[in-house]
């Protein structure tokens, strides 16, 4: 049996490094991996704020579907985020390099 390094497969299965098809799949996983990374925080704060998902949508103004999905990873909109942020009482900056940091509310 043949074993195959991922970056092989990867190669294989969805292009060379620097071909479109492949700079358009690595930009996925690394929003993937964010999108992640963002659920897992919020996660965190609201059982440290011993909050269920249902409670927590409530007072952000979503579903508690909605807040599943954004702590498991699923693509969100700015909005959902920005309600959770509120709920939570977290105030955000985004930093646009250069353009300096932006406060989200």
């Amino acid at each position: 049996m043949e074993l195959y390094t991922h970056e092989q497969m990867l190669d294989e299965i969805v292009g060379k490094k620097g071909t479109a098809r492949r700079n358009r799949y690595d930009a996925n996983v690394h929003l993937g991996i964010k999108a992640y990374r963002l659920g897992e925080a919020l996660r965190e704060e609201r059982k440290r704020q011993n909050l269920t998902q249902k409670q927590l949508g409530e007072k952000a103004g979503l579903t508690e579907n909605a807040i599943s999905k954004v702590e498991n990873g699923h693509s969100t909109s700015y909005l959902s985020v920005d309600g959770i942020l509120r709920a939570l009482g977290i105030n955000a900056t985004f930093d646009m390099g250069r353009l300096g940091r932006v406060a989200l509310w």
